[in-house]
């Protein structure tokens, strides 16, 4: 493949995310967004059913956050976050902490959701060692589940999952079990707690979809448990909204649909409306209570170079004045209910397993794709974006996405998937 000479030269210094690069086909020049829409280097334009990771919440360049960046990095693109504050973070951690529920009040702000996550997985072993408790080293995680792939956060992964397996035995342990969604795995998450829990620091889990591990729902009773657990065993609950966050369940964040209080929860993705990277670890204020102290160890010691960057703030400021301003919740609503209609159809596919959707989450599940590059080039020829996993087919789009583009999108899904061998 040939393209614009930036391409040509710059693609043999490249080493891409996720992809065997001996045997993969070569990536996609992109020139512009706008919307919902890539523009690519060859003319063409395809609408984007996954908003970059799950990040381009309201769509790409959208004129207000486009304006705060703007503003923000003549004013001051970065500045150090240690000794020096700025307007832009603690106007953004304030409104985080009204928004969360409960008494999420304490912001520690990093550049990514694995580091995000480290520092979730930090505070709450730290936590019980600046109370005296060195034994609580261990994190309950769950089949099923993803939380980022530095070395910590793959830890709490599925053991099973294909990225990670690889590192079995060089990581960290922890137990990883089944969600509680029944009687059966209840019992057995109690009896792990009875056997193990005071060697647990905290319960981890993302909180209605457990995303890259492979669009797994579950209902809010199943957190409802967890917190209960969490509360009669002592240990804290982290939840991982990286992915669910900010809409995209249907709710500003999922635990609200379970009307539970973390004590401590991850941001990022949608954090600064898809723009730059930004990321949140927000605890409660008993957790926060716990470093407070004399001695200069109990400090949280962790500072990202980038944290609090004031240009990401900014745009993530930018993008809460849209949800405050433009109805996206009435947005994800409509969207859920068109993709239920336009994606059932799929569900009598031979292949399909399942057709699942909540939010702004479309997800079809197939027993397996036989030729996974055939299936990403056939949908690129539909023109949209969608980036199936595994044995995933799933559409996260962005909240303004129109009628018509999500219909381009679950349009392309049947006729592609009704060509599959």
């Amino acid at each position: 493949m040939t393209g614009p000479d930036w391409f040509d030269a710059g693609l043999p210094h490249i080493w891409l995310p996720y992809t065997q690069m001996q045997t993969a086909t070569p990536p996609i020049p992109a020139i512009a967004t706008d919307g919902c829409r890539i523009s690519l280097a060859d003319g063409r334009q395809l609408v984007d059913g996954i908003a970059s990771w799950w990040t381009a919440c309201h769509g790409y360049n959208h004129p207000h956050i486009r304006q705060a960046a703007i503003d923000q990095l003549a004013r001051m693109p970065h500045v150090m976050f240690g000794g020096l504050v700025h307007e832009p973070a603690l106007r953004l951690a304030r409104r985080l902490a009204d928004l969360l529920p409960g008494d999420l009040e304490r912001v520690f702000f990093s550049d990514s959701g694995s580091v995000a996550v480290e520092v979730a997985i930090k505070m709450a072993m730290q936590y019980w060692l600046n109370r005296g408790q060195s034994g609580r080293t261990r994190l309950v995680a769950f089949r099923g589940g993803y939380h980022g792939d530095t070395l910590a956060t793959m830890a709490v992964c599925d053991p099973e999952e294909g990225m990670h397996s690889l590192f079995a035995g060089i990581l960290p342990q922890h137990f990883i079990t089944d969600l509680p969604r029944d009687d059966h795995t209840t019992a057995a998450l109690e009896r792990l707690m009875e056997t193990e829990g005071q060697r647990v620091a905290a319960i981890l889990v993302e909180p209605l979809v457990q995303g890259a591990g492979g669009m797994l729902f579950h209902d809010p009773a199943t957190l409802r448990r967890l917190r209960d657990i969490a509360d009669r065993h002592g240990v804290l609950l982290i939840l991982d909204e990286i992915f669910t966050g900010f809409g995209r369940t249907g709710t500003m964040f999922a635990c609200q649909q379970a009307d539970i209080v973390p004590d401590i929860v991850t941001l990022s993705k949608a954090l600064s409306g898809g723009t730059v990277p930004l990321a949140a670890t927000v605890a409660r204020a008993h957790v926060f209570a716990a470093f407070l102290s004399d001695d200069p160890m109990h400090a949280l010691m962790h500072g990202p170079t980038f944290m609090a960057n004031p240009l990401a703030c900014a745009c993530a400021n930018a993008s809460l004045d849209l949800f405050e301003r433009e109805p996206r919740l009435e947005q994800v609503a409509a969207i859920e209910e068109q993709m239920r209609d336009e994606l059932e159809a799929c569900r009598h596919l031979p292949a399909v397993r399942d057709v699942r959707v909540m939010g702004a989450i479309g997800v079809v599940e197939l027993d397996r794709i036989n030729d996974m590059n055939r299936l990403k080039a056939r949908l690129v020829e539909q023109g949209v974006w969608v980036r199936p996993f595994r044995s995933i087919v799933y559409l996260t789009p962005a909240f303004t996405v129109t009628k018509a583009e999500l219909a381009r999108l679950t349009g392309a899904i049947r006729t592609v998937l009704a060509e599959a061998p």
